[in-house]
């Protein structure tokens, strides 16, 4: 006799209390293995494939793709231990058995395994097989699916687009490849609404324009940021620097056939260097104890811009690192963080930022610190400029370099030392090497 038991969304660490549906990864009727991801969700912090702990017959599924649901709150139920769950063709039966693991941060580590449509005479109705389950609550209703086939659309962000403005998908052709419905479908499809002439009975309604919710990575960067601004009593002082020694040093070690150097890892290691000798920087205010903390190794943050909102992943101990694998690591950072792949160990424990907004094509800007960290160098674009070198009017690289500061950890004193000091190394490298 089969039981049925239900699989709530687990805790997904770093305090992280909902996350959105984004991809089902099984349908009513499937045979699940223990541990299998069954479903795709995006959180505050990345995309996590969710493993089911229970083996068996998926027998409901609650919520639509694009559905918000808090942790605790019913995912799928599951028929185990039904004797009717063979395969066809003498295929195994369903697991029977729990995995017991706790699923905490992204669940359990097992590769997915085949899943397997179930070709008997099992009914699914309302969420419960026709086994009698072992006595326990009714399980909600299960969110109806939608009445049209599946709509080419990949990213969460087009579905909510169209749902909060009222866009039937499937009337949409889509532009992409293989006929994905693109953001940019949408909102033509939103201008096209808005700018279509009226019936002349029909009374026109002012368009309040586009709502976009604050939520998932976007919502958590505005929540952050604006702690940060409330927690944080910041101040930002900038030097121009001639970068010209820089791009030459680095262009001698790519010409010298190793791996290639990027620029920003030789900024992180100008950043490590200059935290060791300025180490109130490296540090967070303890505002219960009121104390400031100094923490003893460099984990470096930077900023990545990507299609769900801005990130930071952390580049673990940066001060251990040398410029080859600081290029290593921010490249895996890098695309994990495009790919919306980043664990939320990646994103958090950062003692320190570095961010270079001059791939934007600015000169300058005012970062506001990454809570609780206590400071973050800005990086502007580096551009040839007039520029008195050695006595004489010349052409040279030059690049706009600001910190953003807690002024509870240091005066400008020092964050003047430590900005003086990052600038001399991009002046003059050989400074850094004679203070390693």
């Amino acid at each position: 006799m089969a039981q049925v038991l239900e699989f709530k969304l687990p805790d997904l660490g770093e305090g992280l209390t909902e996350a959105e549906i984004v991809r089902w990864l099984v349908a009513v009727g499937d045979v699940v293995a223990v541990d299998q991801p069954v479903v795709e969700v995006e959180t505050a912090k990345a995309m996590v494939e969710v493993p089911c702990p229970y083996g068996g017959v998926v027998t409901a599924r609650y919520g639509e793709e694009g559905t918000e649901l808090p942790v605790g709150a019913p995912l799928i139920t599951v028929a185990v231990g039904s004797p009717d769950s063979a395969g066809p063709a003498g295929e195994p039966a369903a697991e029977a058995e729990a995995s017991g693991n706790v699923l905490v941060g992204y669940g359990t580590q097992a590769p997915a395994r085949r899943r397997r449509r179930v070709r008997t005479q099992l009914t699914v109705a309302n969420g419960a097989a026709p086994a009698a389950p072992a006595p326990a609550p009714e399980p909600p209703a299960p969110v109806p699916p939608a009445p049209q086939g599946p709509v080419p659309v990949i990213s969460p962000l087009v579905r909510k687009l169209a749902r909060d403005n009222g866009v039937d998908l499937h009337a949409l052709r889509g532009t992409g490849p293989d006929g994905l419905i693109l953001r940019a479908d949408v909102e033509a499809a939103l201008r096209v609404e808005t700018t279509a002439p009226p019936a002349a009975t029909t009374p026109v309604a002012h368009p309040e324009g586009t709502r976009i919710p604050l939520k998932g990575v976007r919502g958590a960067v505005a929540e952050k940021l604006s702690r940060s601004r409330r927690e944080i009593p910041d101040a930002t002082c900038w030097v121009d620097a001639d970068a010209t020694e820089l791009l030459r040093a680095r262009a001698a070690m790519n010409a010298a056939g190793a791996p290639k150097i990027s620029l920003v890892a030789l900024l992180a290691r100008i950043c490590a260097a200059a935290l060791a000798r300025f180490p109130e920087l490296n540090s967070y205010v303890d505002t219960e104890a009121r104390e400031v903390v100094q923490l003893p190794g460099v984990h470096l943050g930077f900023a990545a811009q990507t299609e769900r909102g801005l990130v930071v992943p952390v580049v673990r101990d940066a001060h251990t690192r040398d410029a080859e694998s600081l290029t290593a690591e921010f490249a895996r950072l890098t695309e994990a963080a495009r790919a919306g792949r980043l664990t939320p160990g990646e994103l958090t424990g950062g003692t320190f930022t570095l961010n270079n907004y001059g791939v934007f094509g600015v000169d300058g800007s005012t970062p506001i610190i990454n809570h609780p960290e206590a400071a973050m160098l800005g990086v502007g674009r580096i551009v040839p400029k007039p520029w008195v070198h050695e006595g004489e009017l010349a052409v040279r690289q030059v690049v706009q370099l600001s910190l953003t500061f807690d002024h509870r950890v240091c005066d400008g004193g020092t964050a003047g030392g430590f900005l003086r000091y990052v600038a001399d190394c991009v002046e003059q490298p050989a400074v850094l090497l004679r203070t390693l």
